[in-house]
């Protein structure tokens, strides 16, 4: 009943936040580059490849929203030849640590504010255009993700020009596998029944939506990352019905037992491990990588929603370059 539901959302709160240790010296002769949460960690990876040292500061499983830096992740910061952040807020404290540690000619790139216009920040319910912070999950969009890497490749080419030729091969290489990952999910996206109706916990698939024509109905995390009010959550089990979404996809990241009710309340199928930016498996599995997520997550939404994905399924998700980089657990 939609009483228990609604009885459901109060005394929730969503889980801590990780620890990240401290960096150890950059091997002789590499970069060392300093990265947020973990797709970016990965797409760097594969750009540097075995001439860079890339090291991640937010843990995998962390609520990247939230995540305050340890006083530790300040060495890394101010050893790093190169400072990774998402931006478009998204990790503002760990960006005044760097500011403030960092070395002098350190860059600090904020790729998707770099990349993505402002005339094309999506805002909705978990980022409400009065608070002034623009959706920021970009890297759900191949052709973002392509974007940050090739802007990646120019930075690292400033830095050591030497091996230039090296990092433009493994950004050729990475831009290929991204358009084979965008071709994949319009194959397969055309399967699901009525298209791809998209409710989730969060609202992390804002612009992959919007480029590959997904209707996302909405999201019950709101911008201060609590759990939804009673009339939010009943908004949302109507507009479930009306659309007929069959299934509502949940994330290990952000645990929550209230989109469960609503599904079940709804009609519709409950499907809890989607991945914002938590890549599969263990650092050094094959799949544990920027591609090896972006597949994950397509899969689990076509299929979830009753569609088919041979395509996504057949891609090889391995990286163009060894990926030596640290993954804080």
């Amino acid at each position: 009943m939609r009483v228990a539901v609604l009885s459901v959302v109060a005394g929730l709160l969503l889980a801590g936040c990780g620890q990240s240790g401290a960096t150890e010296d950059a091997e002789d002769g590499k970069l060392l580059v300093a990265t947020t949460v973990s797709p970016l960690t990965s797409i760097a990876a594969n750009i540097g490849g075995d001439l860079v040292q890339v090291e991640g500061i937010v843990p995998e499983g962390t609520n990247s929203h939230t995540f305050e830096p340890p006083p530790s992740a300040a060495g890394l910061l101010s050893d790093a030849d190169l400072i990774l952040v998402n931006g478009l807020k998204l990790e503002d404290p760990t960006l005044e640590l760097a500011e403030s540690n960092k070395k002098p000619e350190t860059q600090i790139v904020e790729l998707g504010t770099e990349v993505l216009p402002e005339s094309e920040y999506i805002f909705d319910f978990s980022f409400p255009e009065e608070e002034g912070k623009p959706n920021p999950h970009l890297w759900t969009d191949p052709v973002h993700a392509g974007e940050y890497a090739t802007l990646i490749a120019e930075k690292l080419s400033e830095l050591d020009p030497d091996n230039a030729s090296v990092y433009d091969a493994n950004l050729q290489a990475f831009l290929t596998k991204t358009a084979e990952l965008a071709d994949a999910l319009v194959a397969d996206q055309a399967s699901v029944p009525g298209g791809i109706k998209l409710v989730t916990y969060h609202d992390a698939y804002a612009y992959v939506g919007r480029r590959y024509g997904w209707e996302v109905v909405g999201a019950i995390q709101p911008s201060n990352f609590a759990e939804p009010t009673p009339s939010e959550v009943a908004a949302l089990i109507d507009q479930i019905e009306a659309e007929q979404v069959s299934a509502v996809f949940g994330s290990e990241v952000f645990p929550s037992p209230v989109l469960e009710e609503i599904a079940n309340e709804a009609g519709a199928t409950y499907i809890d491990d989607l991945r914002d930016d938590d890549l599969p498996g263990e650092p050094g599995d094959p799949e544990h990588s920027y591609l090896g997520l972006m597949r994950f997550d397509y899969v689990t939404m076509i299929e979830g929603l009753g569609g088919q994905a041979p395509a996504l399924r057949a891609l090889d998700v391995s990286d163009v370059a060894p990926d030596q980089a640290k993954y804080p657990q």
